[in-house]
């Protein structure tokens, strides 16, 4: 019961609620690369990530991978599945050594309607996750691929020690490529690109972007030229 109390959307929830779901949950330790659930898997369960990282992905054309998201702590997978019954189009799969909470659907739904605040927990998290993948459509429609790869550079950053921002740790040129629909190719001729341009480098943390402005404003001239600003 403590463990699932450190999951947000359990917070709200009676003693009574927390002690029924702790009873039909059950934790899974994953290695790097494990599926913990198939593509097309029938929404059976939800999975709570406890520690670790989890990846999203989505079966392209010709079986190619294509990486929708990570999830760490508190996030979970499968809740839109299990909200309507369908099978889930989307697969995941551990990133690194991960601990996770398996719950039935049928008692994630009962927590999750247990309470307003849990309720209001799932709406608020759904409706994040809508929002970056309208944001990830309206970058795969309209931008070209620089651009795409830059805002997503952008938004796996974090703030550096000695200023700017900084990917870290620096990602796999393949894995880039995989989250932005191109080839691995492309992804490093467009850093070697970045690179000489002082716009991006490598540096000891990850890969440092020392002009965020530059690439900010990049991104944002990319968006009026396709919108015909």
């Amino acid at each position: 019961m403590d463990d699932l109390a450190r999951f947000p959307l359990f917070r709200p929830l009676t003693a009574e609620a927390l002690a029924a779901l702790a009873a039909a949950a059950h934790w899974r330790q994953a290695e790097p690369g494990e599926v913990l659930v198939e593509p097309g898997a029938p929404a059976r369960e939800v999975v709570f990530i406890a520690d670790g990282v989890a990846r999203i992905i989505l079966h392209g054309a010709a079986g190619r991978e294509i990486i929708l998201n990570e999830l760490r702590h508190g996030e979970f997978f499968g809740e839109a599945a299990a909200l309507d019954g369908g099978p889930s189009t989307l697969g995941l799969v551990a990133l690194t050594p991960a601990r996770v909470c398996v719950v039935p659907a049928a008692s994630f739904l009962a927590a999750a309607l247990s309470t307003p605040e849990a309720s209001h927990e799932v709406m608020r998290m759904l409706a994040a996750q809508l929002r970056e993948r309208e944001a990830r459509l309206m970058e795969l429609m309209l931008l070209p691929v620089r651009p795409r790869l830059i805002a997503l550079l952008l938004r796996m950053s974090r703030p550096a020690e000695g200023g700017g921002l900084v990917v870290a740790p620096a990602r796999p040129h393949h894995e880039l490529a995989a989250r932005i629909g191109t080839r691995r190719e492309v992804v490093t001729r467009i850093l070697g690109a970045l690179a000489r341009e002082g716009l991006a480098a490598p540096g000891p943390e990850g890969l440092v972007l020392g002009q965020s402005q530059a690439l900010i404003s990049e991104v944002e001239n990319a968006y009026r030229r396709a919108s015909g600003g």
